[in-house]
């Protein structure tokens, strides 16, 4: 097998997390082109006798501490949504939200994420722990739920309010989201792609963000789908069937990037 072909199967994945921690898609989609350029140019810069995926969103992570300390040296005008998380980072110890990604979204163990960040699995427990108290403490929002399977719509709800955030509706159609989020004004939407009366998800936000800005997660059980990098796509992307820890921390991120919460 090449190294191309043991990469493919990893991109969508790389793309999500690369999204995930610089808070847009096309910063995100910019930290993997710079892992694919770095390997055509040195195909030795990965070692394919080892765990390949660690190495690559090893690769993802240091892109990421380079482009943000470069901006920082050169004194460059970052954009929005990395200003946005450097006055959040600042109340959160360094690597934190991270270490938090890498267990709760990505699904690697708290020593694997060590090895991706440089720590110890007893320091990426502290800095989950860390992450996850501050980042809750600074981000509060009233969300709108576009969910048509009532069960998970029940489940979405509780692990929200457990938060400490305000669930404003839950609409289950297109036409029912658009009509909701008109009337309660949320600051985050979480989406279903595929909606009982057989709309799309994706074209009821779309509809939502054509009147107003705000973030949101969508949710499918195909996200391979939705993160190729081909055309404009949804920055943060949860799978079904998702475990409770993987959405807190995918609602925490979002907020993370979200202005209207920036603390002052």
């Amino acid at each position: 097998m090449s190294l191309g072909q043991a990469i493919a199967p990893h991109l969508p994945y790389l793309r999500r997390y690369g999204r995930a921690i610089s808070g847009s898609q096309h910063s995100g989609d910019a930290l993997v082109a710079r892992l694919l350029e770095t390997l055509v140019a040195n195909p030795d810069a990965v070692d394919t006798g080892h765990d390949l995926r660690i190495q690559l969103y090893r690769m993802v992570h240091d892109n990421f501490g380079l482009v943000t300390a470069g901006a920082a040296n050169a004194e460059e005008t970052v954009a929005p949504e990395i200003a946005i998380a450097d006055a959040r980072l600042r109340r959160i110890p360094s690597l934190a939200r991270q270490a938090l990604l890498l267990t709760a979204v990505e699904g690697f163990s708290a020593e694997d994420a060590g090895r991706i960040i440089g720590r110890d699995a007893g320091e990426v427990e502290k800095l989950i722990h860390d992450a996850t108290d501050e980042i809750d403490r600074q981000t509060r929002a009233r969300i709108l739920i576009i969910e048509d399977e009532p069960i998970i719509a029940m489940d979405i709800e509780m692990i929200v309010r457990d938060l400490g955030h305000d669930v404003v509706a839950v609409a289950t159609t297109h036409a029912e989201a658009v009509a909701e989020a008109q009337k309660h004004q949320p600051g985050l939407v979480l989406a279903d792609i595929q909606l009982a009366d057989n709309s799309s998800g994706i074209e009821a936000v779309q509809e939502i963000l054509s009147a107003v800005k705000l973030p949101v997660i969508f949710i499918t059980a195909f996200p391979e789908r939705l993160l190729t990098g081909d055309r404009p796509e949804p920055a943060f992307l949860l799978t079904k069937p998702y475990q409770p820890a993987t959405l807190r921390a995918a609602i925490s991120q979002v907020l993370f990037f979200d202005e209207s919460t920036v603390p002052a």
